[in-house]
């Protein structure tokens, strides 16, 4: 098993504080969160910086600690959902950006779909097991449209802040 330095595990846990943090502000200034995505956005981030174990781990905890911790997003279904969606935002950015040399954008955009398709799959899954009402294409499709803003955001910002921290700390050392 890989040990992790203590700057990563400093990193992590700093951006899994942001992954509740955000989202919490956003509701306290009333700005809509389905729309802006703001739980997605240290995720992504956690993705690029982060190695792939790291950052699965801030994708999965960031959903259920806010969860547990606000009443945000509820646990059972969305919050479920949610813990795989972001898990392989975080993951799959991380090892595409890792270990295939893709571009941030690349990564995001890939992750995203894949996210997203993954995160229908268990709402089916959910709604198979437990006979919850939800339907989940419509739930993947309201997500995707109301979300629209936020996705258009992070393709545009998210590149452009990775590159700001990683001169942060290129200069640092």
């Amino acid at each position: 098993m890989r040990r992790y330095t203590s700057n990563e595990l400093i990193t992590a846990s700093f951006i899994l504080a942001l992954g509740v943090l955000f989202p919490l502000i956003f509701h306290i200034f009333g700005i809509a969160g389905p729309i802006f995505l703001p739980m997605h956005v240290p995720v992504f981030i956690a993705g690029v910086l982060l190695v792939p174990e790291l950052a699965i781990l801030v994708g999965v905890l960031s959903p259920f600690l806010s969860s547990l911790l606000t009443g945000m997003p509820l646990l059972f279904p969305i919050a479920i959902i949610m813990m795989f969606e972001l898990g392989a935002y975080g993951w799959l950015t991380s090892k595409l950006i890792r270990s295939y040399h893709q571009k941030v954008i690349t990564s995001l955009v890939i992750a995203m779909v894949c996210g997203r398709a993954l995160a229908a799959l268990i709402a089916y899954l959910l709604v198979r097991l437990f006979q919850i009402e939800l339907n989940p294409l419509l739930y993947i499709k309201g997500a995707i449209i109301t979300g629209l803003p936020g996705i258009l955001l992070q393709l545009i910002l998210l590149p452009v802040l990775v590159r700001a921290i990683q001169k942060m700390t290129l200069n640092r050392y």
